[in-house]
């Protein structure tokens, strides 16, 4: 079972000025909530709150002895409203395009009120949940002790803004919305180089491209698990990340964050560019001392945070293994 436990919002006004009423679902992990330090996982664009055990998206990377230790920390993860994953989808089916990336955040917050929480050690999110940890770390600058996004930004580029335009116009206009967005995406996930070592053009068929019949199996596979409805609001989310509101000042608005800094970038991201990442970087550092950057060296593209664990787990393990051995001598003076 899911083991997803709830949180209402009543009236939340989106910056649409659209009113909703949301039940936030969520799940924990490790140490129990208010005993150990509180690490926040965001999911990804067709992730969930279930990130480590039975069908867990970032077992490699989270639970026991490993790098994020469940023996030493909680693990808390939101499934953002309208993933799917909850089925609490009914209300949000058609008013995707009232919420914001922001808007996602701003009930992380009320979230995280509620249940009481005034500090959390990390936040450590990929792609589209990276972009909301920006967004989180903006509304609460002093919440968070290590902000950790991967494979992300702090702003939708015209380049993700581009491209979630052409998704969402197949997600309704396709005969086969979910296949075919979904086979778009992975060409983006990836890179021609990735593609080349994989395929190296072979055929399945006569007919059938090796590289063919992949896009398809991806296609086919997310039309079985995911729901469209889903897929156009993740899109949604995706597309209007902007910690600065509309203003357009990034670096400013950024240097506002208290939290230790720890961008992890790609350098054959696709979607993401490198480029954007290391730019902000040298931005930020110029005025704010406590920002790091580690690039991700491989071919795989956007998807290598979820294939190149070795090098993640190396940039990470020294914010966690630091808390880890803390922890370990509190409870140490305390017994």
């Amino acid at each position: 079972m899911k083991n997803l436990q709830y949180i209402k919002i009543q009236n939340f006004i989106t910056n649409s000025g659209k009113t909703h009423a949301i039940n936030l679902s969520y799940q924990t992990f490790g140490k129990t909530l208010h005993s150990a330090p509180i690490v926040l996982v965001n999911h990804a664009l067709t992730g969930n709150s279930n990130v480590i055990g039975k069908e867990g998206w970032w077992n490699d990377l989270i639970g026991e002895n490993k790098c994020i230790d469940t023996k030493t920390y909680t693990i808390l993860a939101f499934n953002i409203p309208g993933n799917g994953y909850d089925n609490n989808l009914k209300n949000l089916i058609e008013a995707y395009k009232d919420f914001t990336a922001n808007d996602v955040a701003r009930l992380f917050t009320l979230a995280l009120e509620q249940l009481k929480i005034k500090q959390l050690f990390a936040v450590v999110g990929g792609s589209v949940g990276g972009g909301l940890a920006w967004e989180l770390a903006v509304l609460k600058p002093n919440l968070i002790k290590h902000l950790i996004p991967i494979a992300t930004d702090f702003k939708s580029t015209d380049w993700i803004i581009a491209n979630c335009h052409i998704q969402d116009s197949i997600l309704n206009n396709s005969k086969a919305p979910l296949a075919d967005s979904r086979m778009h995406a992975m060409t983006l996930y990836r890179t021609p180089e990735s593609l080349a070592q994989k395929f190296a053009r072979t055929k399945r068929s006569d007919s059938l491209y090796n590289v063919e019949s992949w896009l398809n199996y991806h296609g086919d596979n997310l039309n079985k698990r995911f729901n469209l409805s889903a897929y156009k609001m993740m899109n949604q989310i995706l597309k209007t990340i902007d910690i600065s509101g509309g203003k357009k000042d990034f670096i400013e608005t950024a240097a506002t964050i208290s939290s230790d800094i720890h961008i992890i970038t790609i350098n054959s991201d696709l979607f993401f560019k490198a480029e954007e990442n290391w730019n902000a970087y040298v931005d930020l550092k110029s005025i704010k001392d406590n920002v790091n950057i580690h690039e991700i060296k491989s071919i795989h593209g956007h998807d290598a945070f979820l294939i190149e664990f070795d090098q993640l787990e190396r940039f990470l393990k020294p914010i966690f293994k630091t808390e880890s051995k803390t922890h370990l001598l509190k409870e140490k003076v305390v017994a």
